[in-house]
């Protein structure tokens, strides 16, 4: 695998846009970065997630939650208890995604400081 400094050199190549739209795959969608940044601390059932998350329906979070978990970032598991408890919670890969979020939060910081700035 390459490194990222041989993928960034001095121009945007085809296999750097490959991984930024591989990227977007897996996060595309309104509900997909609040749903990992609700799993970044820790294990989650379905319904205290839906409570972590405002305005999302149930519908979306179960069809948010099957795609991480097809692109493996989030792991589903069933514990067999009366009555079943599936937890939901990050993969390695999903963990990572830390290091992203916490860019954007700095993004979105500066941003809304030097957005108002102008108005």
């Amino acid at each position: 695998m390459k490194s990222l400094k041989d993928i960034v050199k001095n121009e945007c190549t085809g296999e750097f846009i490959m991984a930024v739209n591989d990227t977007m795959n897996v996060l595309n969608g309104k509900w997909k970065i609040p749903i990992i940044a609700v799993l970044l601390y820790g294990k989650r059932r379905f319904t205290e997630m839906e409570k972590a998350i405002p305005k999302i329906n149930p519908r979306m979070l179960s069809k948010e939650l099957r795609d991480l978990e097809n692109n493996g970032i989030v792991k589903r598991t069933v514990q067999n208890t009366v009555p079943v408890t599936i937890e939901y919670e990050l993969t390695e890969s999903g963990y990572c995604f830390k290091k992203v979020l916490n860019v954007m939060l700095e993004w979105g910081l500066e941003h809304r400081e030097i957005f108002f700035k102008q108005l």
